[in-house]
């Protein structure tokens, strides 16, 4: 199977250039298992609010207010909403405006500078 790089569309397919018998003198195959099912609970993810309380998860930038700014917080993302739980035990739910995957688990840690000695 060939596939487009940046979309993932399938282009084309081409037979299997091995006979039956040369599969059968490969070694270590085997047949192929189940295909893999997408997970039925929600992925959770990490992240840390701007300075304007803004997170920005699956691609999607969502505004929580300025008192929870350079908070962590955690969000349940599943398929067709967005479930923030805050520090104060609020559970936020949002409607999921975009179909990207989530890339990262865990929220970054904000660099910091080391003081340099001269």
């Amino acid at each position: 199977m060939f596939f487009d790089l940046d979309t993932r569309e399938l282009l084309r397919t081409r037979p299997n250039p091995l006979t039956a018998e040369q599969m059968a003198r490969l070694r270590g195959s085997r047949p192929a298992g189940p295909p893999p099912r997408p997970a039925t609970e929600p992925v959770r993810v990490q992240r840390r609010a701007s300075n304007s309380g803004v997170v920005m998860v699956v691609g999607q930038k969502v505004a929580l207010g300025r008192v929870h700014a350079y908070r962590t917080v955690t969000i349940a993302v599943s398929e067709a909403t967005l479930a923030i739980e805050l520090d104060d035990g609020e559970t936020r739910v949002v409607r999921r405006t975009t179909t990207h995957a989530v890339r990262s688990i865990k929220a970054q840690r904000p660099w910091t500078a080391t003081p340099s000695v001269s």
